[in-house]
């Protein structure tokens, strides 16, 4: 295996007489022999001298062998040796290094502790000096200077937390929590003395002292920051709730301007007078025009409930409409920071639309008209960030809606009928065999009105109001399909169910199949072109309808019966022009049956 041949000799199967008979297969081969068998004995004698050689060479492996392991005995002492030697120097120096940094350990230590020790004092004097300084200046009511010490001497005070241990650390603590109390009933007593909270006449005004005690409230508890703020604003809008109060003129809907145009000027007057006097991250502006709004909410709230009987439609618009207004001017002057939890999130920019029809909706009533068919394969219009501020006020006006959606009923009922009064006395429409069927002028009338009333509702409520606006779209569609367009229809006595052997096969002398006139093909065709038109508005105006209500009302917008009926319309249609055509053929076939 170590040492592989290909030698028949070195087989371990070596059979001579098969190796005798490979050499010499036939006779005439053995005229070879005495070559083969030289061969044979130089190769023994070859192998003689390599296994001589082989012996006399080991007779001095085991001498050597010997020797060569004294060696390596001998060199392996000498290196354990040396290597224990460096062993005791490495001991000997790792002691002296010891000893060398035994000394600068200790110094570091110190200087650590000694640095600790000059810093903790330092903190120590500038807070002990600080609080002295504090309980001076507080007394002198230099709240400019306190505003500024007082976060060092609270910024200084942490540093102490885990030395409140220390009674001389605990009593300072102590007497700045003091300081900070003092200060903070100090400023709200500043602050009522400057502005009674008592009657409406506002003694007081802005001053150098208050500006600065503002800035002092900041570093003090937001409890007391917050209390300012409320005294402040609920003594500025006192004036307000005695003007407009319930029992005031001024207070019913239709003087509902006057509201708005009194916080107009009042934030004129407090951006005048006050407006360098609180700091601006205070954002006080905003906050007096949303207490206004949640005041304002509540009164109008309280006195519509009272007089719920004397709202009219175009006094709840009106009211409405300049209440959104307001909401909208709010929103391009304030960010709405001071709304819910205080962090409004900047609105995202919609990318810009292809689809005209789903431009801003207000435009004019022309472009209000058009659904166009081919906008139903066009993307839809993202909708628009929400205004921080609607509702505000507006949402009080939700629970009457129900007098908008009852006008609203009322005067589509009043538009049905006008419809079918149109239509009776002017006619079915005129033929026109170039033009075919057209659309009934009064769906797009309807359709109009329907765009208009959904646009307003919307700025108005997107909650339950759009269902029950939505419930009243459907009640008139179905009216405009059965009144308008199935009612027309043309009655025939006599249905064609399509040509059979046996009528061909039948005489049919004297008698005739009555057929449509001219002006009752024209109008089965406007009818027809009506449905079309109406069924594909009808979708379109679903999808609006998804689109302006809030999300969660969305799956309770279903158009789909009334898509059906304009579908069955469309199918009526179809047959009775269908028939018309049977019937035209049968006198024809009937000929050709006699041929």
């Amino acid at each position: 295996q170590v040492f592989p041949s290909q030698d028949p000799l070195d087989r371990a199967d070596f059979n001579a007489v098969e190796y005798i008979n490979a050499l010499f297969p036939t006779e005439q081969s053995l005229a070879n022999i005495d070559e083969v068998v030289n061969k044979i004995r130089l190769k023994i004698r070859r192998l003689d001298d390599n296994i001589r050689t082989v012996v006399r060479g080991q007779t001095n492996v085991g001498q050597d062998g010997r020797q060569a392991l004294e060696e390596a005995q001998k060199a392996i002492q000498q290196l354990f040796g040396k290597i224990k030697d460096i062993k005791d120097k490495a001991e000997k120096s790792e002691q002296m290094v010891k000893e060398i940094t035994r000394d600068i350990k200790q110094l570091d230590h110190a200087k650590r502790h000694l640095t600790t020790s000059i810093t903790t004092l330092n903190h120590l004097h500038m807070l002990a000096g600080g609080v002295d300084s504090l309980e001076a200046m507080t007394r002198r009511r230099q709240y400019g200077e306190v505003a500024n010490l007082l976060q060092g001497v609270v910024n200084v005070l942490e540093h102490f937390n885990k030395y409140m241990g220390i009674p001389q650390i605990r009593q300072l603590s102590e007497r700045v929590k003091a300081a900070q109390n003092e200060l903070g009933q100090q400023i709200l007593a500043d602050f009522e003395e400057a502005f009674p909270s008592q009657g409406t006449k506002r003694t007081g005004g802005p001053s150098n002292v208050l500006r600065d005690a503002c800035l002092v409230a900041n570093v003090l508890d937001p409890r007391i920051k917050q209390e300012i703020i409320k005294k402040f604003i609920k003594q500025h809008l006192s004036e307000y709730l005695v003007l407009f109060q319930e029992n005031q003129d001024v207070a019913w809907l239709d003087k509902i301007d006057r509201r708005y145009a009194w916080i107009k000027r009042q934030l004129v007057d407090y951006e005048e007078k006050y407006g360098r006097m609180f700091p601006t991250e205070w954002c006080m502006t905003e906050r007096i025009a949303v207490d206004f709004c949640h005041a304002t909410r509540a009164e109008l709230t309280k006195i519509m409930r009272t007089r719920a009987k004397e709202i009219e439609v175009k006094l709840l618009l009106f009211a409405i409409q300049r209440t959104t207004n307001f909401e909208g001017l709010l929103a391009k002057r304030f960010s709405g920071c001071t709304l819910a939890d205080g962090t409004v999130k900047k609105p995202e920019v919609p990318p810009p639309s292809t689809n005209p029809f789903l431009e801003d909706e207000t435009g004019t009533e022309a472009d209000e008209i058009v659904m166009e068919k081919s906008d139903t394969d066009k993307p839809k219009k993202p909708k628009v960030p929400d205004n921080p501020f609607h509702g505000i006020v507006s949402k009080c006006f939700e629970p009457h809606l129900y007098v908008y959606i009852e006008s609203q009923d009322k005067n589509l009922g009043e538009l049905i009928d006008r419809f079918v009064a149109d239509f009776k006395a002017q006619g079915p429409p005129k033929p026109n065999v170039d033009e075919g069927g057209a659309v009934l002028p009064s769906c797009a009338d309807l359709f109009v009105y329907y765009k208009k009333c959904m646009v307003q509702c919307s700025q108005l409520s997107t909650g339950e109001p759009m269902i029950a606006l939505t419930t009243i779209f459907q009640k008139y569609l179905r009216e405009y399909a059965w009144k308008i367009l199935s009612g027309n229809l043309p009655k025939t006595t006599s249905s064609s169910g399509g040509l059979t052997i046996t009528s061909l096969l039948k005489e049919k002398e004297g008698s005739e199949v009555a057929k449509f006139t001219l002006e009752e093909l024209c109008l089965i065709c406007s009818i027809l072109s009506t449905a079309e038109y109406c069924l594909a508005t009808t979708q379109q105006l679903e999808e609006k309808l998804k689109e302006k209500v809030d999300a969660s009302l969305m799956e309770r917008i279903n158009l789909t019966g009334e898509m059906d009926t304009f579908s069955i319309v469309i199918s009526n249609s179809i047959q009775l022009l269908v028939q018309d055509l049977d019937a035209a053929c049968d006198p024809a076939l009937t000929a050709m049956s006699k041929v």
